[in-house]
């Protein structure tokens, strides 16, 4: 198996950053579109255990889109073959002091495109080693 092979880190960065661009401006369409529309399809988020497409697609609707800005940081994509992927971020909000979100995707190729089928979301208390705009 190759691993990180430059193109499909290069199409999974792009699905990644369009998926990060729906986030904060709750395209609750786009969002939808790249998760896969699948009863196996989960996110786990920071207060909800979402089972199945419906599910996630049902908190999308109803989520305030308040609030959504956020920055990222360090965030790793890790390619496995030519059709699986892991990407992994740090986020922080301004609402949030003093903490800092974690992210985690699983994305899969399919004939419609790269399509993320397994989600974590959660936030802890900042360890100081991560903060990455420390003078």
């Amino acid at each position: 198996m190759e691993i990180d092979l430059p193109d499909v880190i290069a199409d999974v960065k792009a699905a990644f950053e369009r998926y990060e661009q729906a986030l904060i401006t709750n395209d609750v369409a786009v969002l939808g579109e790249l998760f896969r529309n699948d009863p196996r399809t989960l996110r786990y988020g920071i207060g909800e255990n979402l089972y199945g497409y419906e599910a996630i697609s049902g908190f999308r609707a109803g989520r305030s889109p308040v609030g959504l800005n956020r920055r990222t940081a360090k965030t790793v994509i890790t390619s496995y073959g030519r059709d699986t992927a892991v990407a992994s971020t740090l986020f922080y909000r301004d609402t949030m002091p003093g903490k800092v979100g974690r992210q985690m995707q699983t994305w899969v190729k399919f004939p419609e495109g790269w399509r993320v089928v397994a989600a974590h979301v959660s936030i802890i208390d900042e360890p100081k080693e991560t903060r990455p705009y420390d003078a």
